[in-house]
């Protein structure tokens, strides 16, 4: 009498190799779809922010200690635009306004 496969089949050692391509292809499946969704829900840059060599967005209050740093402002100014970065938008009054005194000269 025959066995179940005519000798044809490979034995244990065919059922261990199709049950790792099996957890292979399975686990690339879902790496897939896990790096599809990454792609789609993060939007442009914020994807990358949290990864290293990507640094975070300069502040407005850092950009203006930097000018003040290289002597671009002096010490007045950079005082009085530091009050308006950190009063809020209402109470400054100058919210959505543009610097309508910039580039003009006054005469005394």
């Amino acid at each position: 009498m025959m066995g179940w496969n005519d000798g044809m089949g490979w034995g244990w050692g065919g059922w261990l190799v199709s049950g790792i391509l099996m957890i292979l292809f399975w686990g690339l499946v879902i790496w897939g779809i896990v790096a599809v969704i990454r792609y789609v829900t993060v939007p442009g840059q914020q994807a990358f922010a949290q990864s290293p060599g990507h640094e975070a967005p300069i502040s407005p209050e850092q950009i203006l200690a930097e000018r003040f740093a290289r002597g671009e402002i002096g010490e007045e100014e950079y005082g009085r635009r530091l009050a308006v970065l950190r009063s809020p938008p209402h109470a400054s009054g100058l919210a959505g306004s543009p610097d309508t005194t910039r580039g003009k000269r006054t005469v005394e």
